[in-house]
């Protein structure tokens, strides 16, 4: 506009002088005609005057600076544009990596909510055969009840007349074997209906489940769970001064007791060398003994202990249970040891897997050393060997900016943190986040969509120990 202004006043002014030059008139008469006048003045110039020459110049130099300014102006907007669409396309992709988990989650629980839904149609179906096996035995129990009321007619009208005293002795006794049958199956059908209501409590807690999908409410019931179990006696104790068998009568492990000729698992009392006796789990086949040092199935048992726990132990022998870091370092410490682990997920597919077995002492933190033998379920134990064994107020794990068994719970041998970790939370659904999904009982190459089912880790020794002669 500046610009504008400065050349319509130049070209005035040009205008101006060009018509002043060209409206001088001069005479056409003879020059001895004229007659003698005074000089002409001196003539305007053509060009502009010096002081336009400077406006001009000015005024180009502003509009200069101004444009300089505007092209300034013009590339930070653009590049404000620029930045506001790489945030637009930064948030885009981070909405669809949200939208896709979700659909991954979403298809988890379509899974989920099918799964339960065949339970509770198996359940329905053994409801309805356990109602008509009632039924079959009221039935069965009036059947007799009035065979009876007709004998016992029968028999008093016998009585009256020709039975003499013995007989109805006899009568009488036979009468009250009946009774005590008829108590028999009236327990048998109390027992029958104990199992119906728990068949329909189950019933109505899978319903709620599908209802509620909620692995936080879910949890809940689970501490609650452990924490009625915390009155159970500890049969964790060493048994120095409590056992009635002498120390000389007990066998080093379960593969001793499996030598000796017991043949059924259950809750035995060992006594391995520079150890004082305690009780373990044996696992006892035909085709030897097995210790078990841990076991989750039902999610009875909070794993998620301190260092003093886990290193002497804690849970219920026969269900849930850690036997503590020091029985199992005594049990190892015999010899050459095979640890064997099995899983079982939520498809009811088991798989295990064998490794050769060492592990150090308190000194060390029970460092941990295995060589994969075999097994048909993939090796995740191999970037655990070397490590320490950490709970969440010890750790001895390789990350340094994380505690592992803080942030997955329960005590393990974790790495940075690892591959595996067979004592974390147990849970039966999936969890909404992956914060609470890794917090489960992991197999990694098994996948980490669910936490695992059941495990079992148990060791036994390389070869066979040698049957010891019982004392005399």
């Amino acid at each position: 506009m500046k610009l504008f202004c400065l050349l319509f006043l130049l070209g005035v002014s040009t205008v101006q002088a060009a018509h002043q030059d060209t409206s001088r008139v001069y005479p056409t008469v003879p020059s001895q005609l004229q007659p003698q006048t005074e000089p002409p003045a001196e003539a305007k110039s053509r060009f502009a005057m010096l002081d336009d020459v400077r406006l001009l110049a000015n005024g180009l130099l502003q509009l200069g600076q101004s444009l300089r300014e505007f092209v300034h102006k013009t590339k930070a907007q653009i590049n404000d544009i620029f930045q506001k669409l790489n945030i637009f396309d930064r948030s885009f992709y981070q909405l669809s990596v949200v939208t896709s988990e979700i659909k991954e989650e979403e298809e988890e629980l379509k899974k989920t909510t099918t799964f339960l839904k065949a339970n509770n149609e198996e359940i329905r179906n053994l409801s309805l055969e356990i109602n008509s096996k009632i039924n079959s035995i009221l039935q069965e129990r009036s059947q007799l009840q009035s065979k009876v009321g007709g004998l016992e007619e029968k028999l008093k009208g016998l009585s009256e007349s020709m039975i003499p005293a013995e007989q109805l002795n006899e009568i009488k006794s036979l009468k009250d074997v009946i009774e005590v049958q008829e108590r028999t199956i009236t327990d048998l059908l109390k027992a029958v209906r104990e199992q119906h209501d728990q068949l329909n409590h189950q019933k109505t807690k899978i319903k709620t489940l599908e209802e509620k999908i909620s692995i936080d409410n879910f949890q809940d019931t689970t501490d609650k769970a452990a924490d009625s179990n915390s009155e159970t006696p500890d049969m964790f104790e060493y048994l120095t001064g409590n056992s009635t068998v002498p120390d000389t009568d007990l066998s080093m492990d379960c593969s001793d007791l499996f030598n000796r000729g017991e043949r059924n698992s259950g809750v035995y009392s060992v006594k391995p060398n520079l150890s004082e006796p305690f009780n373990v789990y044996c696992e006892l086949t035909s085709e030897g003994g097995s210790t078990v040092i841990q076991s989750r199935e039902d999610g009875s048992v909070d794993f998620d202990q301190a260092w003093e726990k886990y290193e002497n132990g804690f849970g219920d022998l026969e269900r849930e249970f850690w036997l503590g870091l020091r029985k199992i370092h005594s049990l190892a410490s015999q010899g050459e040891s095979i640890l064997r682990i099995e899983l079982e997920d939520w498809k009811e597919e088991r798989r295990s897997v064998e490794y050769q077995f060492t592990l150090e002492g308190p000194q060390a933190h029970y460092t941990l050393h295995l060589t994969h033998l075999s097994g048909d379920l993939p090796d995740a134990m191999g970037n655990h060997s070397g490590m320490m064994f950490s709970t969440k107020d010890r750790d001895n794990d390789n990350h340094q900016d994380s505690n592992c068994a803080k942030n997955y719970t329960g005590g393990w041998w974790f790495n940075a943190c690892g591959d595996t970790n067979l004592n974390g939370r147990y849970m039966w659904l999936r969890s909404k986040g992956r914060s609470m999904r890794r917090k489960g009982i992991q197999w990694k190459p098994m996948g980490t969509s669910y936490s695992l089912k059941t495990t079992k880790i148990s060791i036994r020794p390389v070869s066979p120990a040698p049957l010891t002669s019982s004392p005399p």
